[in-house]
């Protein structure tokens, strides 16, 4: 075996050696270049990609090679509808080592061959399905620069939507791109006969979920004997999935299995594990660092029962929430959630314990709104600022609806989300005082010309109480922090008593713009402006924060970092650094 220090020496000549190899290899070049004159920047580009690379070539070898490339030229300007163009070549340079020599085309693309005549005629039950030839490109029209791609993908999309209606049948009985070059004009004749529609038939689960075939019928949204839709079909996967319950989801509706026109619909499903357990850990200069965890079971019996605990955990806050759920009818968006929780909260002058025990009835109306009907009973222990304890015992019956609309779950270019919450108790049922409770949120997002991206964020609550001092701290309305007015601390916009003692609000008022720019991919900088203020009355003074920020969109959902001043400092306005994470929506 050598020494060590032989080894050394051994591999460091090798190196060496492999350097001067590499710093002695030819630098390769592209040896033909392509200069379409005029402003036709697609020609351009096709004839580069049509051309490719071509290296190590002598000038004699590109003299022989001109003519090739002259006809991939002329192709690739076909393509997009040049017909006609006038190419020259010449072979410059390779007098030297260094000098390679180069090919040049150089191309007049002449006139296009423009479209004279379109005539796409859908003949069958297709031809008078609305939403069939609503699908139908409008290019390439008449007048249009003849572009074969545009073309292909007329003929194409006829088929894709034959296919995803349930047109198999279907057939081009005359498919004609006439062209005449000399006279600069060329007719499309398409004919397709669709042939009859097919239907959707029976669905059936095959045996060895463990679910009960009640539950997974309430999954399928469509009838047997239904007009084929293959977004029915990508519906039921995905339904099935989302659900909770499946590892794997295979849904068989094959056209080749149809009889008379109606296809089967086969469902096979693998059953996940009916437990997991997470845990992580977080940050946010609301709470400061915070630990959460979660139990599920995912379902717990053949009607799809499930139920888990969970929990948050931070200086100033501590809670566990434990629930059990019931699917109804559809179970893709219904349900009955029973619940129970407690939490602490120790939060600059107020200190509370809240028990909670109630229950939640979620569904979906035909409009796409959620509604929630829920009635909870919450007991309360508090203390605001030096006061003495107090106790709350409430029932609350509530009514919420909140509707989402997003292009995308984790980061959306545009979308809303709206959401109301109306609570209530009276002194007749189990309550200490009698209280209504109002909270309205509104956020909207749209991104213009893909990078410039507009986020505002409205708050409006309020509580009517026939003695405010009784209301309890998670009743009253706090503002500041990360998610309310930048620039001030979490929770420390209130009116103040006496002693200097922030006891909330009887109402809130929180708005927000924000404007950011994507400089990189997943990396944005912004700058916002917010003013809000939780009141006793409307018109009181609001709190104004102003601030830059930089958003980076993890794998996990965006992470936001900003530097906040708040600008009234007789509400604790200043210098702030605010960190927060999630979807903008």
């Amino acid at each position: 075996m050598l020494p060590h220090h032989r080894h050394r020496r051994i591999a460091g000549r090798f190196l060496l050696l492999a350097a001067l190899l590499l710093s002695a290899a030819p630098v390769l070049a592209n040896q033909v270049e392509v200069d379409v004159e005029g402003d036709y920047p697609q020609l351009q580009e096709n004839a580069e990609v049509f051309l490719g690379e071509v290296e190590g070539r002598t000038a004699a070898n590109l003299r022989r090679y001109s003519s090739t490339a002259m006809q991939q030229v002329r192709e690739a300007l076909r393509a997009l509808g040049y017909y006609s163009p006038i190419i020259d070549w010449d072979v410059s340079g390779g007098d030297g080592e260094d000098d390679l020599p180069v090919l040049t085309l150089t191309v007049i693309p002449g006139e296009p061959v423009r479209i004279r005549s379109r005539d796409v005629v859908i003949e069958g039950p297709a031809g008078d399905d609305g939403s069939f030839r609503e699908a139908i490109p409008e290019s390439p029209a008449e007048g249009d620069i003849l572009n074969h791609g545009q073309y292909t993908g007329l003929r194409q999309s006829i088929q894709n939507r034959a296919r995803r209606l349930g047109y198999f049948d279907g057939e081009f009985v005359i498919r004609k791109l006439e062209v005449d070059p000399e006279n600069r004009i060329a007719d499309i004749t398409l004919r397709f006969r669709s042939g009859e529609r097919y239907r959707l038939g029976e669905v059936t689960f095959e045996d060895g979920h463990g679910f009960e075939n009640s539950l997974l019928e309430q999954f399928v949204t469509f009838e047997p004997g239904q007009p084929f839709h293959a977004d029915e079909i990508a519906g039921l996967s995905q339904d099935l999935s989302n659900s909770g319950y499946f590892s794997g989801v295979d849904v068989d509706a094959s056209p080749g299995n149809a009889r008379d026109g109606v296809i089967p619909v086969r469902v096979g499903l693998t059953t996940r594990p009916p437990r997991s357990v997470a845990a992580g850990v977080g940050f946010s200069t609301d709470v400061g660092p915070r630990f959460r965890g979660n139990w599920l079971e995912h379902w717990i019996n053949p009607m799809g029962h499930r139920r888990g605990v969970e929990t948050e955990l931070s200086a100033p806050r501590q809670n566990i929430t434990t629930w059990y759920e019931l699917p109804l009818d559809p179970p893709m968006t219904d349900s009955i959630r029973l619940g129970a929780g407690y939490q602490r909260e120790d939060i600059e002058d107020v200190e509370s314990e809240l028990l909670t025990l109630g229950q939640q009835w979620k569904h979906q109306l035909d409009n796409d709104w959620m509604q929630i009907a829920s009635i909870r009973w919450e007991g309360e222990r508090f203390r605001i600022g030096e006061d003495d304890r107090k106790t709350s015992s409430l029932l609350l019956p509530g009514l919420g609806y909140s509707k989402l609309q997003a292009n995308s779950p984790l980061d959306p270019s545009k979308g809303y989300r709206v959401q109301v919450d109306v609570t209530g108790s009276h002194r007749a049922v189990i309550s200490d005082v009698d209280i209504l409770h109002v909270n309205f949120l509104a956020r909207g997002l749209y991104t213009l010309a893909a990078r410039h991206r507009f986020l505002a964020r409205f708050q409006l609550g309020g509580v009517a109480t026939n003695e405010f001092d009784d209301v309890p701290p998670s009743l009253r309305f706090f503002a500041g922090g990360d998610q309310s007015v930048r620039g001030y601390g979490y929770e420390t916009l209130s009116p103040e008593d006496e002693d200097g003692v922030a006891v909330g609000g009887r109402y809130l008022m929180v708005g927000s713009v924000e404007y950011q720019y994507e400089f990189k991919q997943n990396w944005r900088v912004a700058a916002f402006v917010d003013e809000g203020n939780a009141i006793d009355d409307l018109p009181d003074p609001l709190a104004t924060g102003v601030g830059i920020g930089i958003r980076w969109v993890s794998p996990v959902g965006p992470l936001r970092l900003d530097v906040a001043r708040g600008l009234d400092e007789e509400f604790g306005g200043g210098w702030r650094i605010h960190f927060s994470m999630g979807p903008e929506l």
